[in-house]
């Protein structure tokens, strides 16, 4: 069984709300700057995402459905990766930005 517990720290409260609308548009960008601001926007987004699927893990685990917190744990790993690739890509955009500005 996964043991989300032992496996993270946890720097984040586990009380929030969470309201927004998930509208979304594609390629909704014509510069560099925008794709940035884009990026840095649903890198944001997704960790507020993140930290709820971890809160719905613990809760899972305390309802005793423990098959489903792994499953759902599982999931989280993943989009954590995904987060982290979004951050590499953010990053690469932003370098690339300041190289062209000084160049």
């Amino acid at each position: 069984m996964h043991d989300s517990h032992a496996a993270h720290e946890h720097p984040h409260t586990h009380d929030h709300a969470h309201d927004h609308s998930h509208e979304h548009s594609h390629g909704g960008f014509d510069s560099v700057e925008q794709a940035v601001a884009l990026l840095t926007y649903m890198l944001e987004h997704n960790r507020r995402h993140a930290e709820e699927l971890h809160d719905a893990c613990h809760k899972l685990e305390d309802m005793g459905k423990a098959e489903a917190a792994e499953k759902l744990g599982e999931a989280l790993h993943g989009y954590s990766h995904a987060c982290e690739h979004l951050a590499e890509a953010l990053e690469v955009l932003k370098k690339e930005a300041r190289a062209s500005a000084d160049g």
